[in-house]
């Protein structure tokens, strides 16, 4: 088909390739945000692929609550694109009505409304006989709760994409269909070459929003994405009399225990599910010539979904179907969006395998937008970046994950759950020792790691304390009393080395780098908006050699932000995380359980708190740092990968003779927590600045380290927030993290970042960011545990060893970081 749009630009900030609705709203975003000569690639028509055939729903909560403040911002924006553009999105919002039958999911909805009074959204819980008018056709037996959404509804696929256009194309952004990418070429000066059979666009970033086709672009730059589609199909019933004869619309139905959703769709409803048999298609890749065709239906496949559906709303089994759509839709390992720069390839940016496409493609576009112009989203989206996944993620993973999200689609998320799907990935040398010792896996970035040892246990989640707390709680009281090692290998290691290491490091980090061999300091990692992005332990091994220690699930994410410096002639920065193995040996009597097997002098004035030191422990050379994530008495002892299990067994045997043994990840979790340290992903994120998160005094003001000026920009603001430390009455549950926090007299005063149990301190803990000046240390305020208000009080100090003595020593130490 011949295309009628004017030629293409030799040059443009931005090349967005794929013209559904989220490669849309990328060029609107940035069309926005200044980058009005923005442009969008589009092989075929706009909306080709999954987006023409989506059910469109919209919805604002979710489980993660930046999430849900995006889906937010996304439907409000669709009444602002209509008036702006006078293109209509066909926002139909008659509300969403969300039903709980099991008791988890009525915890799960009082919660998101406990975070929308937080953050001021509509979502409340309302009686039977409402939900009734609201919704005559629906059966509401066996239902325990009900919440009413009332901006919840459904918009035009085709309406909101072209309004995204529309907008786009009025501040000057070009879109040119019927323009396939041939090839994305990266330049030696750090641009890129896209060719097209239409000519050549130079370009700062090629954007890959290419849905169903993300897989095929992305290998043109040498890039593997794991993502994988599947079908999925609902269908639309004929004219139902009740509501033919009704004078307004009904609200949508939520039932996700029934793992189907409803709305009404013309006269008639739609229904889809996600059914446990999975059906995968284009495994190989997407056929090129693809766009608007459907698959044959195949509605014995949904059967059980469907009757569950006419159990609850009987007028669908009454209705003859109408039609039946049967499309694909493309799947990353957990479902959630693969965004963000790729950190290989400098200037490349992905943002695939969006589900909820309708209800968060305002969102992905903003912070896609933010991303490139200002260089880092303005919320923290971890859980959407990509540099979550590595190489580990292949095939194979992928296809076992998918499988679990599809046929789970509408399971709850629980904090902390675990699921088995694709596992085992990656395993340590010492895994099977620690699996004959009772290990119970979890999985961190790949590998398999131990969260508890009691495999007369099995793991299990929820919102309450499960069975293996008191498995764990064993763990961490023998610690605190004894001593423990933790399997520390998950961390991030990085080996610095050469004539402009430290030179390096101090462009890099805001914190004081060593200057003594064998000295070691802490250090934030600062973003382009002044918060934390990254805290790390950085020691000094010799003259022009350093090991950075830090989050091993953000190792990707952290070398993206490393490379915006780069290394000095001679010096080269290394990762060590998949060849070198580690043990933490802490609690009162590490000294002990060592002191039979390190040569090495081990007294606090022969190795003082943060000192490091090169030794032999059980004959096998360690790299040993005096430091402890418990906040006790301990080492790190990092040690190569295959040396891993002879370690192991000498500590597990030395430990023995003192009551002492194998601690695993959650223990872990409680101990730190009762030492008030911060986690990042959890406490420490880009959102926060130091000064909120107690970081404030690491920095050396006199430092021209990585995004100094945005730290310049911020550094004598107040804090917005503060991060304190919360003792809660709670009895069967505890907060885990995203609790809003009120004021008694029912004020948001901020919210929980990760919370859980104190064995040792026998208390339930939070930490959490609270507006200053509302509470203060004694005061009481409300954390909404399980939606419901649980009373707490305002810590001064961390429950446990406050003046580190345990942790330090009792000597004097001289400054770590000179």
């Amino acid at each position: 088909m011949a295309n009628p749009e004017r030629p293409l630009p030799a040059h443009a900030p931005a090349v967005v390739i794929g013209g559904g609705v989220v490669g849309c709203s990328i060029l609107y975003h940035l069309a926005k945000m200044g980058w009005t000569d923005a442009v969008l690639l589009e092989r075929s028509e706009l909306t080709s692929g999954s987006t023409w055939h989506a059910a469109a729903n919209i919805h604002g909560l979710h489980d993660s609550t930046n999430i849900s403040r995006l889906q937010h911002y996304t439907m409000a924006l669709y009444r602002e694109l209509e008036a702006e553009t006078g293109q209509g999105c066909g926002v139909f919002q008659p509300g969403s009505l969300y039903l709980a039958q099991t008791e988890d999911r009525a915890h799960q909805l009082r919660l998101m409304a406990a975070k929308a009074r937080r953050y001021g959204m509509a979502f409340h819980e309302v009686t039977r006989d409402e939900a009734e008018r609201l919704h005559p056709l629906v059966d509401f037996e066996r239902v325990r709760l009900i919440m009413f959404e009332p901006d919840g509804g459904n918009v035009d696929p085709s309406g909101v994409t072209n309004a995204y256009a529309v907008g786009a194309r009025q501040r000057g952004a070009q879109i040119h269909r019927f323009t396939a990418v041939t090839a994305t070429e990266p330049q030696p000066d750090g641009s890129w070459i896209v060719r097209t059979q239409r000519g050549d666009i130079r370009t700062d970033w090629v954007v890959n929003a290419a849905g169903l086709w993300a897989r095929e672009v992305a290998a043109m730059a040498g890039i593997d994405l794991p993502l994988i589609p599947t079908e999925h199909q609902y269908f639309v019933t004929e004219t139902i009399p009740e509501i033919a004869a009704m004078d307004r619309r009904l609200p949508s139905v939520a039932d996700r225990d029934g793992e189907y959703y409803l709305r009404q769709e013309g006269q008639g409803l739609l229904v889809g599910a996600y059914e446990r048999d999975v059906r995968f298609w284009a495994e190989d890749g997407t056929p090129p010539d693809f766009g608007h065709e459907l698959f044959h239906d195949d509605l014995g496949r949904i059967e059980e979904n469907v009757l569950r559906a006419i159990d609850r709303v009987p007028a669908v089994g009454r209705a003859g179907i109408k039609r039946v759509i049967n499309g694909p839709m493309i799947w990353s390992p957990d479902s959630a969006a693969l965004m963000g720069p790729v950190p290989e390839r400098p200037g490349y940016f992905c943002c695939c395998g969006i589900i909820p496409g309708f209800s968060q493609s305002g969102g992905l576009g903003r912070l896609a937008a933010e991303w490139m112009v200002e260089g880092e989203p303005s919320m923290d989206m971890f859980g959407w970046d990509l540099a979550r996944f590595g190489p580990w993620a292949d095939r194979a993973f992928t296809r076992a994950r998918v499988a679990d999200q599809y046929a789970h689609r509408f399971k709850i998320h629980f904090p902390g759950e675990e699921r088995a799907a694709g596992r085992p990935a990656r395993r340590r040398p010492a895994y099977d020792m620690q699996r004959d010792m009772g290990a119970v896996f979890g999985l961190n970035a790949g590998w398999e790691h131990p969260l508890y040892f009691d495999a007369d246990v099995p793991d299990s989640a929820g919102f309450a304390r499960q069975p293996w707390f008191e498995s764990v709680g064993r763990e961490a009281r023998m610690l605190r009393g004894r001593a423990g090692i933790i399997d520390i290998s998950n961390f991030a290691k990085l080996r610095v080395a050469g004539p402009g290491a430290e030179d390096w490091l101090n462009r890099v980090f805001a914190g004081r780098i060593p200057r003594a061999v064998g000295r070691s300091c802490l250090t934030p990692l600062i973003g382009r908006r002044g918060g934390v992005t990254g805290d790390f332990t950085v020691t000094r091994l010799g003259p022009e050699e350093f090991w950075v220690i830090g989050s091993g699930i953000a190792e990707r994410f952290h070398r993206r932000l490393f490379a915006e410096i780069p290394l000095p002639a001679g010096t080269t920065c290394e990762s060590l995380t998949d060849t070198v193995a580690g043990f933490n040996v802490a609690g009162p009597r590490a000294r002990d359980l060592l002191a039979g097997l390190a040569e090495a002098n081990l007294s606090d004035a022969g190795f003082p708190f943060f000192r490091s030191a090169r030794i032999r422990v059980a004959g096998v050379e360690c790299l040993a740092l005096r430091v402890s994530f418990t906040g006790d008495l301990g080492w790190e002892l990092h040690c190569a990968a295959e040396d891993q299990p002879a370690l192991y067994a000498a500590l597990i045997e030395a430990g023995r003779a003192l009551g002492a043994g194998p601690v695993g990840s959650r223990a872990l979790m409680s101990l730190r927590l009762e030492k008030g340290y911060g986690s990042w992903g959890r406490d420490y994120s880009p959102e926060y600045w130091p000064q909120e998160s107690g970081l404030a005094g690491l920095i050396r003001p006199e430092g021209a380290f990585l995004n100094r000026a945005a730290w310049e920009a911020i550094a004598d603001r107040p804090p917005r927030e503060v991060m304190t430390m919360l003792e809660v009455e709670a009895e069967g549950a505890d907060a885990a993290g995203g609790e809003p926090v009120f004021l008694p007299d029912g004020t948001p005063a901020g919210q929980v970042s990760s919370g859980g149990y104190g064995f040792a301190v026998e208390a339930s803990l939070a930490i959490a960011y609270l507006k200053p000046g509302l509470a203060g240390p004694g005061d009481r305020v409300d954390v909404a545990i399980l939606g419901r208000p649980h009373s707490a009080r305002v810590l001064a100090r961390p429950p446990f060893d406050p003046e580190g003595l345990r942790l330090r020593g009792p000597a004097p130490q001289e400054e770590p970081a000179e």
